[in-house]
């Protein structure tokens, strides 16, 4: 009984040597900001002067502020926008990219590119396509086109380079997904007489549903997080069309100086991401198979 106790709790204390450096690097780089945070939402703080402690009046005054909803809806709108699409194309593209032509160790390259660059220097860019005056869409159309400046096309519009950035990153996962699926069960299938689209609804796509998890998860959090695009492109406008939550926690911190305000938002936005992280984990685990039976 004695040693095998002993060999035990040596396995465990082995087992946590081992995971230390991990669990010291989450507790540093996630426990203890999101303490912080939750600790500064509790305080009046514009940075410079002194904290003042103003309990729950942070939370009761952002939930109540109009702003505060409207750029709720609005993120929400944007990841409705962004998402399905992004994950869409990505899996066409994966599917085009895994057929076997030639070039396509090329192309699988080049649609990474997007999402490699700087996103604020793509945002620039994107703001010059879009200019209406001496940019590229509205020299191409011989008109002036006002489309970041129009609250119906501005938010469309980020979508799209937000999509445009992000498509090939998701391709790849899509890729590696298609990859792994052996090759003798789809070519069984179609020596059975199981056509392409068959082939792709009924095998492919039951066994990406690990894939499509993972995809969908970083797809969320990451369009949740969108700052840069929109800082580059409208600052927010034309008259809040486009703020973003990530641009009002940066804004109300850092140029109206709440911070208390910022992290009070920035605990909604956590509590949304876990929320809609476990809603996704639910949806999949109870769709997902990884053995192939």
């Amino acid at each position: 009984g004695m040693s095998k106790r002993a060999s035990r709790t040596r396995h465990a204390l082995a087992g946590y040597a081992f995971l230390s450096p991990a669990l010291i690097g989450v507790l540093i780089f996630m426990v203890v900001p999101i303490g912080v945070i939750m600790w500064v939402s509790l305080y009046r703080w514009d940075l410079i002067g002194d904290t003042r402690y103003v309990g729950l009046a942070n939370v009761t005054n952002v939930l109540s502020d109009p702003s505060f909803l409207s750029s709720l809806r609005t993120t929400i709108l944007f990841v409705l926008l962004v998402v399905p699409i992004q994950i869409v194309l990505g899996l066409l593209l994966a599917n085009l990219l895994t057929k076997g032509v030639r070039g396509t160790v090329v192309y699988r390259t080049l649609i990474v590119i997007p999402w490699i660059a700087p996103p604020l220097a793509l945002g620039v860019v994107w703001s010059w396509i879009f200019a209406p005056t001496g940019g590229l869409l509205s020299a191409l159309a011989g008109t002036r086109l006002e489309i970041l400046v129009s609250p119906t096309w501005a938010l469309p519009a980020a979508a799209f380079v937000v999509v445009w950035s992000n498509v090939g990153y998701t391709a790849l996962f899509f890729i590696a997904g298609l990859l792994a699926i052996p090759r003798e069960l789809t070519e069984a299938a179609t020596v059975d007489g199981a056509s392409s689209s068959q082939v792709f609804w009924h095998i492919k796509m039951p066994l990406l549903r690990p894939t499509f998890f993972f995809v969908s998860v970083t797809s969320v959090i990451s369009v949740f997080n969108v700052f840069d695009q929109i800082y580059a492109l409208t600052k927010g406008g034309p008259s809040g069309s486009t703020e973003v939550l990530a641009y009002l926690i940066y804004k109300e911190a850092f140029e109206t100086g709440n911070v208390g305000r910022a992290a009070v938002m920035a605990c909604v936005m956590m509590l949304l991401l876990m929320g809609l992280t476990l809603a996704q984990n639910l949806y999949f685990r109870k769709r997902t198979t990884y053995e192939l039976v």
